[in-house]
């Protein structure tokens, strides 16, 4: 009877054992799985920015760009709304600035006449979020806190485009300080080599499978680049809802709330922190919508909370300025030093401005998130009408005016 009881207990201690090490294997494997599917997630993000920049690249959309930036000189209305449709149409506010920091450089755009394109470009920025939030359209909850995590980021670039604009405008309130930091920084090289490429280590790995896309469209087979782009773009929208399918399903149940308790007590833990987080982690990947999309799904999941990410997101925003800002130290150029300062203090003083008062940026997220939820082609409007619709007719409209 002993024996039959002995060799019972032995089975149930052997029985736990293997349930622990397959519970824990389990683990490992979810582990693995949402690694893998955040690597795909930013490659992706970044692939549809290679897609949109071959096609921006070509010939006649060169030509477009032109066109479009030829339109700014004495209208600081219309540099805004180029700088948010350019932004919008490639999904990189890094290509617009360069562009513009280039364009002041050489002489063709005045300083005065590029800071409102970077304020647009800030604001032009944000809709990758929003994208990446309509993965979530199909379960209320889900979509509710993505949306609203997204969309905070774009409240807060809004406002402080509606706060800085007109001070800019008639106190010169960026130019003016920009115009003296790049007196004295601007007429001295600090690097022999671009310092952009050291700092981006984390930026070759994730455009990898963005560079093998590009590579085999263009020169394995060889098609032209206004169809290679959008197969390229369409391609990358498959895979980055592919990815956040596979990260909300990993993140359900206990790895949840694991990774929730493990963010609450180290990366998102006071908020000067996760500041930090957002600059640190956006001077790697060189890009700001990456950073800021990256947190969408974690919201999504209820891992973060909306006021975790809104220093991240600020963090995120000045992060984004550094490159600009080394390439000009590495130009010895003051036009571009110049440029590449007013991207930072736009973004500083609205920091400054909507830290302290970010109740009213997460309020406006909250209630725009839970409206949304339920008349969810409130979102598809939004994006529709903000990013493509408002600035294409006040550009046409102006240029009309001007016209007549």
């Amino acid at each position: 009877m002993k024996d039959t009881e002995t060799d019972a207990v032995e089975q149930g201690g052997s029985l736990g054992r293997r349930n622990g090490e397959s519970s824990r294997l389990e683990s490992y494997v979810r582990g693995l799985l949402v690694l893998l599917a955040l690597y795909i997630f930013i490659a992706s993000v970044n692939m549809i920015g290679h897609g949109l920049k071959i096609v921006a690249k070509e010939p006649s959309g060169e030509n477009f760009l032109h066109m479009l930036f030829g339109l700014i000189e004495g209208n600081p209305f219309m540099g805004l709304f180029v700088g948010l449709l350019v932004t919008s149409l490639v999904q990189s506010s890094s290509f617009t600035t360069s562009m513009t920091v280039g364009l002041v450089a050489t002489g063709d755009v005045s300083l005065s006449a590029a800071i409102p394109i970077v304020m647009g470009a800030n604001i032009g920025t944000s809709v990758t979020n929003l994208l990446v939030s309509m993965a979530n359209v199909r379960r209320r909850l889900e979509f509710r806190r993505s949306l609203g995590g997204a969309i905070v980021h774009d409240f807060f670039n809004v406002l402080s485009v509606l706060l800085i604009f007109p001070l800019e405008l008639a106190f010169g309130v960026i130019s003016r300080p920009a115009g003296v930091v790049s007196e004295v920084l601007g007429h001295v090289r600090y690097f022999s080599d671009d310092p952009t490429k050291k700092i981006g280590f984390m930026k070759k790995a994730f455009n990898a499978v963005g560079d093998g896309s590009e590579k085999l469209f263009l020169d394995g087979l060889h098609l032209p680049p206004n169809w290679a782009g959008p197969i390229i773009t369409i391609l990358a929208v498959v895979l980055l809802f592919g990815a956040l399918w596979l990260l909300v399903k990993m993140l359900q149940g206990m790895l949840q709330e694991r990774l929730s308790g493990a963010f609450n007590r180290t990366l998102f833990r006071k908020p000067a922190i996760a500041f930090a987080v957002g600059i640190l982690v956006t001077a790697a990947v060189q890009s700001s919508s990456v950073t800021t999309s990256l947190v969408v799904p974690l919201v999504g999941a209820g891992i973060l909370k909306l006021r975790q990410i809104y220093p991240y997101t600020l963090g995120a925003n000045i992060g984004t300025t550094i490159t600009a800002i080394l390439a000009a130290l590495g130009l010895g150029k003051a036009p571009a030093m110049a440029c590449a300062m007013a991207h930072l203090l736009f973004n500083v003083y609205g920091t400054v401005v909507f830290w302290p008062l970010q109740f009213i940026p997460i309020s406006l997220a909250k209630g725009f998130a839970k409206l949304a939820s339920r008349r969810r082609l409130v979102a598809v409007g939004y994006i529709l009408v903000v990013f493509f619709v408002i600035p294409i007719l006040a550009i046409v409209l102006m240029e009309l005016w001007k016209k007549g």
